[in-house]
């Protein structure tokens, strides 16, 4: 959401630097959510799909490693038992009852060797979809007052929605992070008002009037 929020309240800004009429700014600012939200789905779902590819390959190859060589991969899951703490005759114990399910064994090989558990891994198409509407909401919002506004009036409101948005998610993730709210909402409105001050600059600099 903060990617679409921020991404987009600069792009709005920076045709509001060019003078352009609100119905150009308000058809860039649709275009760019809906383009960036589509990216966004798209490059999540590229992402998690390569990644569960290869990690289905390296669960290929560690159930094969399990049928070949059982008393050597009971040896490496017994010696990570041992890492964790247990006594060696505990973990050599653990690791043969382990050893007893074929699919018991690669999963806790999973977990143990690539930190992941067959069973959950992510499914690219929620991960896609997820990612889509969260920046195509943080996208929109921007936008809402070049429906009914324009000039100076549009352009302070869309700013301003932007600053609230992201003091907002900022300090949600100093929340959940468990870390100072305050600096890490400043932190993101610093973020947006520096990309808002150079997509306005820009426009103003470059002295395009797009009518």
């Amino acid at each position: 959401m903060s990617d679409g929020l921020i991404s987009n309240v600069s792009l709005v800004i920076g045709f509001a630097g060019t003078g352009a009429k609100s119905d150009l700014v308000r058809l860039a600012g649709f275009a760019g959510a809906i383009a960036g939200a589509v990216s966004m789905g798209a490059g999540e779902w590229i992402s998690i799909s390569a990644q569960n590819e290869l990690i289905h390959r390296e669960l290929v190859v560690e159930r094969r490693e399990l049928g070949v060589n059982a008393a050597a991969e009971q040896a490496e899951l017994a010696a990570m038992y041992q890492g964790h703490g247990m006594e060696p005759a505990t973990a050599l114990q653990a690791a043969a009852e382990v050893m007893r399910s074929p699919e018991a064994a690669l999963a806790v090989h999973a977990r143990e060797e690539f930190g992941m558990d067959p069973d959950e891994l992510p499914v690219a198409m929620q991960a896609a979809l997820l990612s889509f509407a969260c920046f195509l909401v943080g996208a929109v919002l921007p936008v809402v007052p070049w429906l009914t506004g324009s000039g100076s009036s549009a352009k302070w409101a869309s700013i301003l929605i932007g600053v609230v948005g992201a003091a907002g998610l900022g300090a949600a993730v100093g929340t959940f992070a468990e870390r100072n709210k305050t600096l890490s909402a400043l932190r993101q409105v610093a973020i947006l008002l520096g990309a808002c001050a150079v997509t306005y600059g820009i426009g103003k600099l470059l002295n395009v009037n797009v009518s």
